[in-house]
């Protein structure tokens, strides 16, 4: 099943497909995306294939292991968050695996990176960052804008890379869309995470950058973003926790996700697919 999917849009000649799916969460995300990745690549042939994986352990963090599972579903890259450290393990392994990267706006020592330039097999050059917003998010960190700013500032897209891609992971609308504008023009993609909660947003900017406010998560929709419904829904009622930390929903997920597929003359976008894979009739019925 496909969300604003159109064979027709898929160009084919060598532009830059990029997948980019969204936050996987728990056990249901994985199996999701074991399940769907083959026939992702079978409908949309990409260059690379970003995932979102900071609730992939139970819905708290990554750890080596399902890091491993991940990857060897030919899985590129892969994009952490607000929950990067829950599985204490990554704070040692993100320095291994250069494959794995962390908000660019930790505070300055903090281990792993925050940014990745992958060569592809054509030759071509992507530079995938990730970046945490601040606002409702209760972290200490620094500016999202002004440390984006300074690496866009040293690239000419189009040249020395041939397509620039942010995960943006943040809570607030207002922040995002903000980001978004700030970077048009600039960069191939702005795709936001985090909030598990699929906008139906995507576009491309006047300046031609695309952007969507969040991709949603790769779970069990029915849920409260990922998680069992019981213990949101107490805390919420009630004020308080009935337990410790929430559990992941475990039916069958749904897989959310965008393709972008860049300009080669000036890395930036053509075009922006919001797509979806699960067995949900009626999830989006309304945009399809």
């Amino acid at each position: 099943m496909f969300l604003h999917f159109n064979r027709k849009r898929i160009s084919k000649g060598l532009n830059m497909k990029i997948i980019f799916i969204g936050d996987v969460v728990g056990r249901s995300g994985r199996e999701a995306l074991k399940k769907y990745i083959p026939e992702i690549k079978k409908d949309f042939s990409p260059d690379i294939i970003i995932v979102n994986a900071e609730n992939a352990v139970s819905g708290y963090g990554l750890n080596k292991k399902i890091a491993q599972e991940i990857f060897d579903l030919n899985v590129d890259v892969i994009t952490l968050g607000n929950h990067s450290w829950d599985q204490k393990e990554m704070l040692s392994y993100i320095e291994i695996n250069k494959n794995i990267i962390r908000p660019i706006n930790y505070p300055a020592k903090v281990p792993g990176r925050g940014k990745i330039l992958k060569t592809l097999t054509n030759g071509k050059k992507i530079l995938i960052i990730q970046v945490l917003l601040r606002l409702f998010v209760n972290i200490s960190l620094d500016d999202p804008f002004s440390i984006v700013n300074e690496i866009v500032n040293k690239e000419i897209l189009g040249k020395s890379v041939d397509a620039i891609f942010i995960d943006m992971h943040g809570e607030a609308s207002s922040e995002k869309n903000s980001f978004g504008h700030y970077f048009d023009g600039r960069v191939t993609c702005i795709l936001g995470t985090h909030t598990h909660v699929p906008s139906s947003d995507g576009r491309i900017l006047l300046n031609k950058t695309a952007y969507q406010t969040d991709v949603g998560m790769t779970g069990d929709y029915d849920s409260v973003i990922g998680m069992q419904k019981e213990g949101p829904i107490h805390q919420f009622t009630k004020g308080y926790r009935n337990e410790g930390r929430f559990k992941p929903a475990e039916k069958e997920a749904i897989l959310c996700g965008s393709f972008i597929e860049s300009d080669d003359n000036t890395g930036l976008a053509k075009n922006i697919t919001m797509f979806h894979y699960g067995n949900k009739p009626s999830f989006y019925s309304n945009l399809t």
